[in-house]
């Protein structure tokens, strides 16, 4: 044999070994297989898209969540922002993997057919029921020594109590009734309250006024209370407005499906607040669902967090940070401990 053909076989051997050394090394090749070497091993992860809504709660929760499924769990994440309707649908679809407020009461048919379509998880409460109903400052009834107030009236509990009132809450404009300020034109809450004023017989002592936007509904409130001022009218929480600012509910008859149907004439029905996920996620990332399972918070931590974001003037991000160094034994509590230090971690990173 020629030293020339020996040279060509080593060559030729040497060539099928680093082949043969190339395929074990690749992922999915002979040394392993291809679902262990995977999404896991090559540290790529699926995004996770979460369903932004118009109002600030919903935003800053979607950010607690993101931070902690970005930070401590290692996927990348989104946020996509839409009406109520679109997010549900995208819900369905997969195009959102999660959204952390379904307001079930308001959606009721829409979600329960995705839900029961098997597209939908439902993983339970974000907070429990989230009142809405007519509230005063705290100070009408209690006052406040600090601001040298005298309770106003001591002995308003309810809504059967508010025709003794009405001088109390005189509305300028028609100075023989009291003034009942109304959330704004378009909301279905807004009939509801005028049938409300109606079943009590209260549309003989007070007018409904009509504030024209949220935030002018909002304003009013704000103004009343800075100058010390009787106040009465429809809110309801989660909001910056109960986070700050001491508020009491009226109370009404208890909620009655039969007399709300008939004229709205007790309390309303009560609202539960949801985290909803595609089901698909319980088998691409079934830790994520388990995370989002325990998420649990408090409507006195939601208020919080809002009035923060709007008394600094900040981002749905930045009030969702303040959140977690706020409430780090709240959160904890939602993640495996090694989870939790990758967290904490990254909160230490944030200025």
């Amino acid at each position: 044999m020629s030293k020339k053909s020996g040279i060509y076989r080593w060559w030729k051997s040497f060539l099928l070994l680093s082949l043969l050394l190339l395929l074990w090394l690749i992922p999915g090749g002979c040394g392993d297989s291809g679902e262990k070497n995977g999404t896991e091993n090559s540290g790529e992860k699926k995004k996770i898209v979460f369903g932004d809504f118009s109002w600030d709660s919903a935003q800053v929760h979607n950010r607690v969540a993101g931070f902690i499924v970005e930070h401590g769990y290692g996927y990348p994440v989104d946020y996509l922002f839409g009406e109520t309707v679109p997010i549900l649908q995208g819900l369905g679809k997969g195009n959102v993997d999660a959204t952390m407020e379904i307001w079930v009461q308001n959606v009721q048919e829409a979600y329960q057919k995705l839900i029961d379509s098997g597209e939908v998880t439902d993983l339970g409460p974000n907070f429990p029921d989230s009142p809405q109903g007519w509230y005063v400052p705290t100070y009408v009834i209690k006052g406040d020594s600090s601001r040298g107030i005298k309770p106003m009236a001591p002995d308003l509990k309810s809504v059967s109590d508010l025709p003794k009132y009405r001088q109390l809450f005189k509305d300028a404009e028609s100075p023989d009734k009291g003034r009942f300020y109304n959330s704004p034109p378009g909301w279905v809450v807004t009939d509801i309250n005028g049938d409300k004023i109606k079943a009590y017989g209260l549309d003989k002592y007070y007018s409904v006024f009509s504030t024209g936007s949220d935030s002018a509904l909002s304003t009013s409130i704000v103004s009343a209370y800075e100058q010390g001022k009787p106040w009465l009218g429809y809110y309801w929480e989660p909001t910056w407005i109960m986070g700050k600012l001491d508020m009491t509910m009226l109370a009404e008859p208890p909620y009655d499906e039969k007399l709300w149907n008939t004229n709205h004439g007790c309390s309303f029905p009560p609202t539960e607040v949801h985290v909803a996920v595609n089901s698909k996620l319980e088998k691409t990332a079934p830790e994520l669902v388990d995370f989002l399972d325990n998420y649990n918070t408090t409507l006195e931590q939601t208020n919080s967090a809002l009035a923060y974001m709007h008394d600094n003037g900040v981002d749905a991000r930045a009030a969702a940070i303040w959140y977690l160094r706020q409430y780090p034994d709240v959160w904890r509590t939602w993640v495996p401990s090694n989870v939790a230090q990758k967290v904490e971690g990254a909160l230490k990173e944030v200025k």
